[in-house]
């Protein structure tokens, strides 16, 4: 039991147990500099510890017997408090019901029944006392359910909301302090997203099917949280000491000292079984501010920006709509897959927040905060939580923005990362800041290549392209892209499942397609992560260049190929779209449709497809693409994480990091029937696995790195 008195603003005990014949207390009433000093570290600090205690003894002149129980009355009288506003609130609640009960059972009386023209029958049932106490009764188990949640994410308790009868949802107000929101003013040129596969145009979304009972209170408490979440991203992401500090390599590295200083409520996170991922970064894209806003706050666009880290993203409820038709003010629940392009990576899952803001003329800040249900099945197996993270963008000249990104997570430990990818991931390359703006700059220049088509006729592989044709094969790589993506992911978005395991280092999926966009039937896809001592500029090199391709393609059974075509989209001379033809092959009409990219990260890929000359005539042409089959191989290479040899950060010319080795996915897939009905056989799995290590075998081979 907490003892003491609170003695007015608080007070500490101090027993006279000189004379035992009075059994009466003593109390020792605290100055007013003693109780300010108090109520002080308090607001910061509920529960001290003993070293805390000890300084506040010495500062103040009290015991720390003294300082204790000031503490422990201080947090019983909050909690009555509290308490008490909750008691209070209810009955005013259930005062209202009452008096609205009472003024529909006067309107009952003079209703008529349009059947017999008498009064309707058993109208008191309605006004039942006992009835009444059972609804008030379940009003507050809903109360306690939802001030749970709030306590958890904001820290406090529904009774600091405004008032309980603003469960209904208005519009989400996120100005904060004096930053001051903005009205959008004017008008931007934006990119015709249409051109994206998935993407539309208009910020107007279809309603979704919302399948989670999402209540009016917990729409409530999202508002709330989103608040927040809103406040804390800008503040990280415009402070910098003590908050960030810099790493030797350059990178901001979360000071969690500082972190839980300034957000005290992080403490509720603190476990030894969570690991915890902070990282920020910067940097200007091609692609005005209010066409990004656009694209984030859109599923499908959002995930065709990231293909290599998300897999899988859906919006679930639009929680409040944006203002005035904008982005300004929405909030949204998502759920979203995060993935590296590895079968030995774990995928990442969160339901999370999404809240906008316009802080004024050409500056927008988005936040993203995880948010759980209690009672809801589908987040127990969740094994990751996204802190409160998002980014700020500000339009500069040009049509460029500048994108400041903070990236926070949590993640259980028993995520076990494989030996391969661990210093990759931990070091938060895998899934940081700095990955997620390097992917989000090629992807910008990508879509200014594409843009660029819409004002120019050039040659295309001797051939005068149209815009519209350049366009329609750019649309058909990016889809090529994003098919080989989804199938390395284990994502449980995705129709793929498991077919055998990574006992002998192979992962094979099977997927029965009825994709206008695949092969219909069975499709088979296999991949595996091996690391090479070489760097992985080296790797994507080699395995772009079409003059050394005879060394590893097992499929062109040594015959070389030669570039008839190939379209620019990025600044590095390795970002391009190229038709291959194979020399001296059996089927004179089939070509090779390849797109390499590379980012400052270091992640590159290397993705192809075969694909007849009637279907790359038609892109060319300028036709719809979308009925183009699609069956991409290929690869995907990352630097190890691991520090180069010699201990220096060494870069490369483009400025990307380079480390002692490469991690290398490599990733095939067959159709096996055209009958989605048919029983899987063993042969089939042994083809694609054996298809998938004598590619690596002669990889290694060429590399002159046999014995790693």
């Amino acid at each position: 039991m907490e003892s003491g008195s609170l003695g007015g603003a608080g007070s500490g005990e101090d027993q006279d147990v000189s004379d035992p014949q009075r059994k009466k207390k003593r109390f020792h009433r605290h100055t007013a500099r003693q109780i300010q000093e108090l109520e002080r570290v308090f607001k910061e600090c509920p529960h001290p510890d003993e070293k805390q205690r000890l300084q506040l003894s010495r500062d103040l002149g009290l015991e720390p017997r003294q300082i204790k129980f000031w503490f422990q009355n201080r947090r019983t009288q909050m909690k009555a408090q509290h308490e008490r506003s909750d008691n209070c609130m209810l009955r005013a609640e259930n005062d209202k019901i009452r008096c609205e009960n009472i003024a529909m059972r006067e309107a009952l009386k003079n209703v008529i029944c349009p059947s017999c023209g008498g009064p309707p029958v058993g109208d008191d049932f309605y006004f039942d006392e006992h009835k009444l106490r059972m609804d008030n009764a379940r009003l507050k188990d809903e109360l306690e359910r939802v001030s749970a949640i709030a306590a958890k994410y904001i820290g406090r308790p529904i009774s600091h909301f405004t008032s309980i009868q603003s469960a209904t949802i208005s519009p989400l107000d996120l100005s904060m302090g004096s930053i001051g929101a903005h009205s959008l003013g004017g008008s931007s040129p934006s990119l015709n997203f249409d051109l994206l596969p998935g993407s539309s145009s208009s910020i107007t979304t279809l309603p979704l099917q919302t399948t989670m009972g999402i209540s009016e209170m917990e729409k409530s408490v999202m508002a709330d949280v989103a608040l927040g979440a809103m406040d804390e991203v800008m503040r990280l992401l415009q402070t910098d000491e003590p908050l960030w500090m810099k790493a030797a390599d350059g990178r901001d590295i979360l000071n969690l000292d500082g972190y839980e200083r300034m957000f005290p409520r992080s403490s509720h996170f603190k476990n030894p079984d969570i690991r915890r991922e902070a990282s920020r970064d910067s940097c200007l894209v091609v692609m005005n501010g209010s066409a990004l806003v656009d694209m984030f706050m859109e599923a499908n666009k959002w995930m065709t920006l990231f293909p290599t880290i998300v897999s899988n993203c859906r919006t679930i409820e639009v929680i409040t709509p944006g203002i005035a038709g904008t982005h300004n003010g929405s909030l949204q629940l998502m759920h979203m897959e995060m993935q590296l392009l590895s079968p030995l990576v774990s995928v990442r899952e969160f339901y999370f927040l999404r809240c906008c803001q316009q802080i004024n003329q050409g500056v927008w800040a988005i936040a993203d905060v995880s948010f759980d249900f209690s009672q809801k099945d589908q987040f127990a197996s969740l094994n990751a939580r996204k802190l409160p993270s998002g980014c700020l963008i500000q339009d500069t000249t040009n049509g460029y923005c500048k994108v400041t990104l903070v990236e926070h997570v949590e993640l259980e430990e028993k995520i076990l990362t494989h030996r391969l990818y661990r210093d990759l991931v931990h070091s938060g390359m895998a899934f940081g800041a700095e990955r997620w703006l390097a992917t989000l700059t090629r992807m910008c220049e990508r879509l200014a290549c594409l843009m660029m088509t819409s004002t120019q006729t050039t040659e295309f592989g001797g051939v005068n392209a149209s815009p519209d044709g350049k366009r329609s094969m750019m649309k058909l790589a990016q889809r090529m892209v994003s098919n080989f993506c989804v199938s390395i992911s284990a994502s449980n978005g995705h129709k793929w499942t498991t077919q055998s395991g990574l006992e002998d280092g192979v992962r094979v999926t099977i997927n029965k397609s009825t994709d206008h966009s695949q092969p219909n039937g069975v499709v088979l896809s296999a991949s595996t992560s091996i690391w090479l001592p070489v760097s992985s500029q080296d790797v994507f090199n080699f395995l772009r260049d079409e003059r050394t391709r005879a060394q590893w393609d097992v499929l062109s059974n040594g015959n070389s190929v030669q570039e008839i075509a190939h379209i620019v989209n990025g600044s590095h001379p390795g970002n391009r779209i190229s038709v291959l033809q194979p020399y001296n092959a059996s089927h004179s009409n089939m070509l090779i449709l390849q797109e390499s990219c590379i980012d400052s990260s270091g992640l590159s890929l290397v993705i192809y497809t075969p694909i007849d000359m009637l279907s790359i005539n038609m892109a060319m042409n300028g036709e719809d693409p979308t009925n183009i089959l699609l069956l991409p191989s290929g690869f995907a290479i990352l630097p190890d994480g691991r520090p180069s040899p010699g201990g220096g950060s060494a870069s490369t010319s483009s400025g990307m990091s380079r480390s002692s080795g490469s991690l290398v996915t490599v990733a095939f897939q067959i159709h096996v029937t055209s009958f989605p009905n048919s029983k899987m056989n063993m042969e089939s799995v042994n083809s694609i696995s054996n298809l998938i290590s004598t590619t690596v075998q002669h990889i290694k081979t060429a590399l002159n790195c046999t014995g790693s």
